[in-house]
């Protein structure tokens, strides 16, 4: 298992250790789960945090 996996299941349960349900809860999930897989992803050396937040520079 990836460290982005295994922080996207991090940021999961930690969501609904937090949260209780409804549409909040699921989108909380939602956000906590994406930045959970991209700092994981970014210690395996998977994503480039850095160039994303950048963005496109000309």
């Amino acid at each position: 298992m990836t460290t982005s996996t295994l922080g996207l299941i991090a940021g999961l349960l930690l969501t609904i250790a937090i949260t209780t349900g409804g549409l909040t809860g699921l989108l909380l999930a939602l956000v906590l789960g994406t930045v959970g897989y991209l700092v994981g992803g970014h210690v395996d050396g998977e994503v480039d945090v850095r160039s994303m937040l950048r963005g496109r520079r000309g």
